[in-house]
C-alpha cells in the first residue's frame, strides 16, 4: 500500500534513470570510437529486432561484406579492404547499435513496472513523456544518419551526425535532472536569484559547444589544421568560406574547425568566472560550490584534451576521451542547475 502513497519522490525511480543516463554515456563513447574507426556505414540495413544477431556463418558474412562493397564508401575508400577487416569496423558498428537496444529494454522495462506500482511521482510525467519521445527519436535520427552515407557519400552528412548526437546528449541531460527530481522531492520555495540563469546559460553554452564539436567531427575537420593557436601558422583558416552560409556554418573545414576553437575559449572564460563565483558566493551551499567549481575544471580540462586531440591529429584514445569528457561536462553542468535553483 505504501508504493500507492509514495508520490513525490521515489530512490528507485532515480537509481533507474542514472542507471540508463550510464547506458547513454557509454552509447556516446562507443558512438565516438564507431566515427573514429570508420566504422559507422559496415551495417548498411536497419534491422530493428533481427539485427540484433550477428552474423552466424561465412554466408553470413558474406552477405553483410557485399552489402558493404556495393556503397561509396568502400568502392572510393576501402576498395583492397579484406573481409577479416571488415569483421573489426562491423562489430563497432554492431556494438553501437546493440547497446541502443539494451538501452530501450533498461528503459522501458523498469518504466512499465514502475507506472504500474505508482512509483513514478506525479510531478514527473511530463518529464518521463518527453525523454520517451526522446528515445524513440533517437534511433530514428541514427538511421537517417547512416542512410546519408549508402549512396551518393563515403561518409554520413555532418549535420544528420550533429543531430544524432545532439539529441544523445539532450537524452541525457534529461534524465540526469530527472534522476535528480526523482531522489528529492518537490523543491522549496526559494529566494529569486541569479545563479539560476548563470547556470542553465552555462548549460546552452555547454551544449552548443558539443553541437560543434559534431560538426567538426563530421567534417573530419580535427584532420586539418593541427597547429595551434594559429590555422596552419596564420590568425583565421585561409578556406573558411564556403559556397553560401550553409555550406560555410556545416560543411566547410575551415569555418567549423574556427566555431568550436571560438566558443571554447567563451566557454573557458565563462565556466571559471561562474566556477569561482559559486565557490565565494555566500548563497550558494557547499554542493552548488563544489558542483559549480567541478564544472570549471573539467572545462579546462576539456580544452586541453581538445588542443592535444587537435594537435596529434585525432588519435581513437584521445578522441574518445574528448567527447567522454564532454559528456561528463555536460551532466555536471545539468547537475549544476538543477542543484542552485533549490535549497
Amino acid at each position: 500500500m505504501t508504493s500507492f502513497l509514495r508520490s513525490d519522490r521515489s530512490r528507485a525511480v532515480s537509481l533507474w534513470l542514472f542507471l540508463v543516463a550510464a547506458m547513454v554515456l557509454a552509447m556516446v563513447v562507443v558512438g565516438g570510437a564507431t566515427r573514429l574507426t570508420g566504422s559507422g556505414l559496415s551495417i548498411t540495413q536497419w534491422k530493428p529486432l533481427s539485427g540484433a544477431l550477428p552474423p552466424l556463418s561465412p554466408g553470413d558474412w558474406a552477405r553483410e561484406f557485399a552489402g558493404y562493397q556495393a556503397i561509396p564508401q568502400f568502392r572510393l575508400l576501402n576498395p583492397h579492404m579484406s573481409l577479416d577487416q571488415f569483421k573489426t569496423i562491423f562489430w563497432w558498428e554492431w556494438s553501437h547499435r546493440l547497446l541502443a537496444r539494451l538501452l530501450g529494454v533498461v528503459f522501458l522495462v523498469p518504466f512499465a513496472w514502475f507506472a504500474v506500482r505508482r512509483e513514478i511521482p506525479s510531478r514527473l510525467w511530463g518529464q518521463m513523456g518527453a525523454i520517451t519521445l526522446i528515445c524513440a527519436l533517437e534511433p530514428l535520427v541514427g538511421w537517417w544518419m547512416v542512410a546519408s552515407g549508402l549512396a551518393d557519400r563515403v561518409h554520413v552528412a555532418p549535420e544528420r551526425l550533429t543531430l544524432h548526437l545532439g539529441i544523445a546528449m539532450a537524452l541525457l541531460g534529461a534524465l540526469v535532472w530527472t534522476a535528480l527530481d526523482a531522489a528529492a522531492g518537490s523543491a522549496r520555495q526559494t529566494l529569486p536569484s541569479p545563479w539560476g540563469g548563470r547556470a542553465v546559460g552555462l548549460v546552452v553554452l555547454v551544449y552548443i559547444q558539443i553541437l560543434l564539436g559534431a560538426l567538426v567531427a563530421g567534417n573530419h575537420a580535427g584532420r586539418v589544421y593541427n597547429d595551434w593557436p594559429l590555422f596552419n601558422g596564420h590568425l583565421l583558416p585561409q578556406d573558411y568560406a564556403g559556397q553560401g552560409l550553409w555550406d560555410t556554418l556545416a560543411h566547410s573545414q575551415g569555418a567549423v574547425q574556427l566555431h568550436h576553437r571560438v566558443v571554447a575559449y567563451l566557454l573557458a572564460a565563462v565556466a571559471l568566472a561562474i566556477g569561482v563565483g559559486a565557490a565565494r558566493s555566500r548563497y550558494l551551499p557547499p554542493a552548488s560550490k563544489i558542483l559549480g567549481l567541478g564544472a570549471a575544471v573539467l572545462v579546462v580540462a576539456q580544452a586541453c584534451l581538445g588542443v592535444a586531440t587537435l594537435m596529434a591529429v585525432t588519435p581513437i584514445g584521445l578522441g574518445m576521451a574528448h567527447q567522454l569528457t564532454a559528456a561528463l561536462l555536460l551532466c555536471v553542468a545539468v547537475a549544476f542547475a538543477w542543484r542552485v535553483r533549490r535549497v
